[in-house]
């Protein structure tokens, strides 16, 4: 790639594996920076420093420090730099133990921490002043700033307002990315001056939204383009159904909004070199699926025997569609199969599995938390994945799924609508089916997808050209990474400066 075409990108994200993760937003800032990098470009990453993130282990050392302009006066940062495992990927954590020497993210004990808009306004503040320093230091430019979800929003409105007049800014594009638009870092009203923003931001037009200040709304608005992670998902977020509110907004600013899906690592998801796997096995030879299925049974005591085994890898929650689960559970223990679930969510489903799996021991394998070796071991033991989402804005369990020969189900929705080919007798008999779906979010529904499933599972050569077909799809992230890089030269040719 010639120096021309290359670009200057830095991540501002809350989280990134392996340092910090609460959900699949974590996965992505890890992954996407990295295959940026083999494409040839430049990327930083940015992230909070934690009081979860062991600096010695991850060989974080100290960069320099940071005085942040705050609402409450200059508060003192100190940066630290590293590299993403594997890349030459920078990253540099922002610190203040104030906000972030603790065991949560953004909250612990069920309950968000109620400093959260201090926390990150903070954090957005100190990643401008961290890019002022990098020209300064280095003479090192972005050509976009790429934010993450709502914790990240605050550092595009920042750029378009308390730095718009800042010459090292001028041609600086920005790109949200929305993950999940169901979280949006609502505070209320009299909280809106520790944004460190004046009282004509508190609008409609910017960031106000029902009385409330809406940190991700700030970003949709303020952004040159917006991004969510499927094609599906960024159309059903214009709508009242689920547009949680901002359907509106981002209905104005639809020929700025994209959906670009998710990619998987396939280094770490790869059954042919799997360190948590008992057996390796490849879409040529498949033999050592069955091995992993036998050593699942065993680690989740459940008899050894040649049943379809269902999976779920989740958490507990109606969002998920696991109340969908339970309420089909007692009609599949009529059947000779097993069930395979591990996650964690809410009490009332929590107590419930529990009480399947002591019912049907011999069918029913429950873990209770997460256990990532656990994770890649259902993926490779399981027949078939359970994904009965209400809604799901790109989800990368299905991905892992296609990947490991696991056969997913899934509702239509977002990003499972976009990365699973629903399996019908004309699209088998293309080679083109990887999986079952279904449209209502209901028990019959999904129980009439499972028993579907089931009957194709009895014809094993028509079941294994299922599997062939899932671990042939291309879940890598490098078209998505081409394709944000065309969304970047997007960004960084036509920024848009706010006029309120």
């Amino acid at each position: 790639m010639s120096a021309a075409s290359s670009l200057k990108i830095l991540f501002v994200s809350p989280e990134a594996v392996p340092y910090a993760k609460t959900g699949g937003l974590a996965d992505v800032a890890g992954a996407l920076p990295r295959e940026l990098a083999r494409l040839g470009h430049e990327v930083r990453l940015v992230l909070p420093r934690y009081g979860t993130i062991d600096s010695a282990a991850h060989g974080l050392k100290e960069w320099g420090r940071l005085a942040v302009p705050t609402a409450a006066g200059v508060v003192s940062a100190v940066v630290e730099e590293g590299c993403l495992p594997g890349s030459d990927v920078q990253v540099f954590t922002i610190g203040h133990d104030p906000f972030f020497a603790r065991q949560g993210l953004y909250g612990e004990v069920g309950a968000d921490y109620p400093d959260n808009l201090e926390r990150f306004a903070f954090f957005c503040r100190a990643a401008m002043e961290l890019l002022l320093a990098f020209a300064k230091v280095s003479r090192w430019t972005p050509d976009v700033l790429h934010a993450h979800d709502w914790q990240a929003a605050l550092s595009v409105v920042y750029l378009k307002s308390l730095y718009a007049q800042r010459p090292e800014f001028k041609k600086l594009g920005s790109l949200l990315t929305v993950h999940n638009l169901g979280y949006q870092g609502l505070f209320p009203a009299t909280a809106f001056s520790k944004t460190g923003l004046g009282p004509e931001f508190f609008t409609p037009k910017s960031l106000e939204f029902f009385g409330q200040a809406n940190l991700l709304k700030g970003g949709l608005v303020f952004a040159d383009l917006l991004t969510t992670v499927s094609p599906t998902y960024s159309r059903e977020i214009q709508t009242p159904e689920l547009g949680f509110g901002l359907d509106g907004v981002l209905g104005e600013r639809r020929d700025r909004l994209s959906g670009v899906v998710n990619g998987i690592d396939v280094e770490v998801w790869n059954p042919e070199t799997d360190p948590h796997l008992s057996a390796y096995y490849s879409a040529s030879d498949l033999a050592g699926k069955r091995r992993c299925k036998e050593a699942l049974q065993r680690e989740l005591t459940l008899p050894v025997r040649d049943v379809p085994l269902l999976a779920v890898i989740s958490r507990f929650t109606s969002q998920k569609g696991l109340d969908l689960v339970a309420a089909v559970l007692p009609e599949l223990m009529r059947l000779d199969v097993q069930v395979a679930l591990l996650g964690t969510g809410d009490p009332p489903l929590e107590l419930q599995f529990q009480s399947f799996r002591m019912r049907y021991p011999d069918k029913i394998g429950l873990r209770i938390g997460f256990d990532d070796a656990l994770a890649h071991a259902i993926e490779a033991g399981a027949d078939v994945f359970l994904m009965p989402s209400r809604y799901e804005p790109c989800g990368l369990s299905q991905l892992y799924s296609l990947r490991y020969g696991t056969v997913p189900i899934v509702r239509k929705t977002g990003g499972l609508a976009d990365t699973v080919v629903a399996y019908t007798p004309r699209t088998a008999a293309d080679g083109q089916a990887t999986g079952f779906a279904f449209n209502e979010a209901t028990p019959d529904a999904l129980l009439t997808t499972i028993l579907l499933a089931l009957r194709v599972y009895a014809d094993r050569a028509e079941w294994t050209g299922l599997m062939q077909a899932g671990m042939a799809t291309d879940v890598s992230w490098v078209k998505s990474a081409e394709a944000y890089v065309t969304l970047y030269q997007r960004a960084r040719e036509k920024p848009k400066r706010f006029t309120g």
